[in-house]
């Protein structure tokens, strides 16, 4: 990372609520299940799993949750370039010089139609990689060699702003 001032900032978590309600139920309907069938000695469902297998589902229930308590997408802009990390897919910051950008802009989109959904994705017809945590705005990087990467953002007005105060826009 360089020791340029930065310019903008932004870190962005899973905080949808939906989200949450569908993991949380999930790993809740596990954990009673395992509770009746290990303690209470009633069998979880008509065609019960293993113990050991609800103790491993429950640890893959609770590894998931985990990830997705730690999930973040940061960006910073500096006035060399474009950081993002996605931690803890990416532990440092991938950096996008200006000078290999054709373009920079801020554009809104279509999470489901042109990437699949949110996170770490890669676009369909052509659109690139992009890696994002909701909404439908984002900081579109077009590459001097025709590859992508649309980076969300909930801050599209200040990013448009400090992209035209370096000229970028």
């Amino acid at each position: 990372m360089s020791t340029e001032k930065i310019l903008f900032s932004e870190t962005q978590k899973f905080n949808q609520w939906w989200l949450w309600v569908v993991l949380i139920g999930f790993c809740a309907f596990f954990l009673l299940g395992t509770y009746k069938q290990l303690f209470l000695g009633i069998t979880f469902g008509d065609n019960p799993m293993s113990n050991t297998g609800l103790v491993i589902t429950n640890v893959f229930f609770a590894v998931f949750v985990l990830l997705f308590l730690m999930l973040k997408l940061e960006t910073q802009i500096q006035a060399n370039g474009i950081y993002v990390r996605f931690f803890p897919f990416h532990f440092t910051f991938k950096f996008y010089a200006f000078d290999v950008l054709e373009k920079v802009y801020v554009r809104k989109y279509s999470p489901l139609w042109e990437y699949g959904g949110w996170g770490l994705r890669y676009g369909m017809f052509g659109k690139g990689k992009a890696f994002n945590v909701s909404g439908d705005q984002g900081l579109q990087l077009e590459f001097k060699d025709g590859s992508r990467l649309l980076i969300g953002t909930q801050k599209p007005t200040e990013i448009a702003h400090v992209l035209s105060l370096l000229g970028k826009s």
